[in-house]
């Protein structure tokens, strides 16, 4: 209890940062005014349209990355494990970039988004269909490796054969993921999709506390593999997918935050899974808010961000568990 009381009070102040931190600062009582609807015309569309849709968007990335992490860690019982190691990240992508290859995402603002969920959809029946209806998780490890390469390597073809310079330079900033000048729209497709990719893993943690002890024993506890690794798959891609739609390729979020927080829940997969999912909020809107802060006439990427703090601490990781090893 003590854990998620503090998690959400790192959560709520930075959702108040997120909505104060911007261009220009707004003093806190104007902020909230306008966010309501009243005073200044312009201010009110700066809250209400610009920043909190991105601060929503941040909390609900972060939460969406950070559960999905702690599912995958708690089902491959690996704590080097990370939500798009099964492809669903990278096949998003690759339906986003075909989306603004072929001009789709200029003429409908539902293609980029649309597409990037098909991708993701996609990845899970191909995943499964590659892993088969009782393999392990090796097997679902290496589909998803083989769907991840896949879809990187259609993506680096398509920016090689890319005719069009704009549209290729609108590829590669979006693949670095970012929250900004996002609106309402991002956030009325993302969160029901990210929603259903919490109703599907939110039960599961009775599964991945009896895994933690072993497939054999989760089995003579009447848990069905087949059936934890379909949802498991199916949730993850709704979370993933929903967060890549709207704000690109962010990476570490769903492997950093579930490793930080693992000792502090006893290393329970079902106490893990909350615990991330305010984690990973916390950690994106702070990121969020250092892109702001951090060379803003730039436009620094969210993604470059997490993945400048995230891959040392992978590195660590790796040492660490080396040095454990006999």
């Amino acid at each position: 209890m003590r854990l998620m009381a503090g998690l959400w009070l790192l959560v709520l102040p930075l959702c108040a940062a997120s909505l104060l931190v911007g261009a220009v600062w707004l003093p806190p009582g104007a902020a909230l005014t306008a966010l309501f609807g009243r005073g200044d015309p312009l201010l009110v569309l700066v809250m209400q349209e610009l920043r909190l849709p991105r601060a929503i968007l941040g909390a609900a990335v972060g939460a969406a990355l950070g559960l999905a992490g702690a599912a995958m860690q708690g089902y491959l019982r690996n704590p080097l494990a990370e939500p798009g190691l099964i492809g669903t990240s990278a096949m998003a992508s690759l339906g986003a970039v075909l989306a603004i290859q072929t001009g789709l995402a200029a003429a409908l603002p539902l293609a980029l988004p649309g597409a990037a969920l098909a991708g993701a959809g996609l990845s899970v029946v191909l995943v499964l269909a590659m892993a088969g209806p009782r393999g392990g998780a090796l097997a679902l490890i290496l589909a998803g490796i083989a769907v991840s390469a896949l879809a990187g390597a259609l993506t680096s073809l398509v920016l090689n054969l890319s005719p069009n310079p704009f549209a290729a330079n609108e590829i590669v900033f979006w693949m670095m993921g970012s929250l900004a000048d996002r609106s309402m729209l991002h956030v009325q497709i993302a969160l029901p999709v990210m929603a259903a990719g919490v109703l599907i893993l939110w039960p599961l943690g009775r599964g991945l506390r009896a895994l933690s002890l072993g497939e054999d024993v989760a089995a003579s506890m009447g848990i069905s593999l087949p059936r934890l690794r379909l949802r498991l798959a199916l949730g993850t891609a709704a979370l993933v997918g929903g967060a890549t739609a709207v704000a690109g390729a962010i990476g570490f979020v769903g492997l950093v935050v579930p490793h930080l927080l693992r000792r502090a829940v006893g290393g329970d997969p079902g106490r893990l899974m909350a615990a991330s999912a305010l984690g990973g909020a916390a950690m994106v809107l702070a990121a969020d808010i250092a892109v702001r802060l951090i060379l803003p006439e730039r436009d620094l990427k969210l993604g470059v961000l997490t993945a400048l703090i995230g891959a040392p601490f992978f590195l660590h990781l790796i040492l660490r568990l080396r040095r454990q090893m006999p």
